[in-house]
């Protein structure tokens, strides 16, 4: 199949494998589509086999990498760190809710950063719904911080997002230097969404909650070491030119022999931490993509997308990417964009990430992260009302997109 047929199709798969993942109707899983659908682009010739080969080759150490972060969190939130976390928060917030709102702010951009935003929205946000049920106060604030934190401070570091580790490897920087160059883009979108979170929800921030006189919990000594040391490995595989992978398979393995040694997890527990059906989702949703841009679509986007460093352009870029990404989701957005903008260096790819990162604070489409966060606050039954959302997100992302941006810029002049 070619031409336009062949266009025609590969858009409709990729509609129907997003509209699966957005819905997710009787919690079937993402994969349930979203592999048939490439298995029909392959069948069809849409996609021919070698380039799909070579999109599974550049796509696999991402997936492996996925695989061994999510492990980290998961072992680290069995080990008893987010628990430890939520004592901390109330101890130290004394009831006060701009003080809890603001452990959250650090502690979500702290998780988000070095756990990925899966585990803040996934493991994080029910300890903040917890601690603030603790405390008497409304959670409102604190779990819109974990949802906006989530995607806006997962700039920072090539492990603190998935589209994180598919610019990584487009933006020819070295671990250290990716995490310079979006030091002052991360801790500009920190501070805008601090700013707006807290003027909106300045109805929800009064009075004083109660204080229980309970102790934090010391932080889990191992887990910790673990994970310090996992990021010590990021950084020393940068610079020997191995490829990251390795150095977040070894904390993996590092957080599960002892669990499972002392039956404190089972394998069963490990394997679904893997989540072996998401990975085939992000896997199946590359092809589809790689079909929809090899059939012309890739094209219209090079045309699109403006070229070079200068503030206007990469303005421009993260405007496109963050329309994009509330469009078809922040994945098939990074993986569309990246090919366009990868030959102007690093600044286009970090403003590219600029855009699917922080954009899909908008709408519930933008990023998986915040279909996850909704699903979490449904089982809570506490799901905010989508005119709410819609509102806030009215209010951070264009501020977001256009501090974050400039801060790139000036960035990019700093750290080079």
């Amino acid at each position: 199949m070619s031409g336009a047929p062949a266009e025609i199709l590969a858009i409709v798969l990729l509609a129907a494998t997003l509209i699966v993942a957005v819905v997710r109707p009787w919690r079937l899983p993402e994969a349930l589509v979203s592999v048939p659908a490439a298995a029909l682009v392959l069948a069809f010739g849409i996609l021919p086999l070698h380039v799909a080969a070579e999109e599974a080759r550049n796509l696999g150490p991402t997936i492996g990498f996925l695989a061994a972060v999510l492990v980290i969190a998961a072992m680290a939130e069995r080990g008893g760190l987010f628990a430890a976390a939520g004592t901390w928060m109330a101890a130290a917030s004394r009831g006060r809710p701009v003080a809890l709102l603001a452990l959250v702010f650090v502690v979500g951009s702290t998780v988000t950063a070095i756990l990925s935003l899966d585990a803040t929205v996934v493991l994080l946000t029910p300890v903040v719904f917890a601690t603030a049920a603790r405390l008497r106060l409304r959670a409102r604030p604190h779990v819109y911080a974990c949802t906006h934190l989530a995607n806006s401070a997962s700039l920072l570091l090539p492990v603190s997002n998935l589209t994180n580790l598919l610019a990584y490897r487009a933006s020819g920087l070295s671990f250290a230097r990716f995490g310079a160059v979006m030091a002052l883009p991360w801790l500009a979108a920190i501070a805008v969404e601090w700013a707006v979170l807290r003027r909106f929800f300045a109805a929800d921030l009064v009075g004083r909650g109660v204080t229980d006189g309970a102790r934090p919990v010391a932080l889990p000594v191992y887990p910790v070491a673990v994970i310090a040391l996992t990021l010590v490995g990021f950084l020393v595989t940068s610079i020997v030119h191995i490829d990251p992978a390795f150095a977040a398979a070894a904390g993996a393995i590092a957080l599960v022999l002892p669990a499972v040694r002392s039956r404190k997890v089972s394998l069963g527990n490990v394997g679904r931490a893997v989540d072996v059906p998401f990975l085939a989702f992000v896997l199946a949703l590359g092809l589809i993509v790689s079909a929809v841009s090899y059939r012309g679509l890739g094209s219209a986007v090079d045309h699109l997308v403006p070229h070079g460093s200068s503030l206007w352009s990469l303005l421009a870029v993260a405007a496109i990417a963050a329309v994009l990404a509330n469009a078809i989701n922040n994945l098939p957005a990074v993986l569309l964009l990246l090919p366009a903008v990868a030959a102007g260096g690093a600044g286009p790819v970090m403003a590219v990430l600029i855009g699917v990162n922080t954009g899909p604070n908008l709408t519930y489409v933008g990023s998986l992260a915040t279909l996850l966060w909704r699903r979490t606050l449904r089982r809570h039954e506490v799901e905010p009302p989508m005119s709410e959302f819609l509102r806030l997100g009215a209010l951070t992302v264009p501020l977001v997109l256009l501090v974050a941006t400039l801060a790139l810029w000036l960035s990019l002049r700093v750290v080079g």
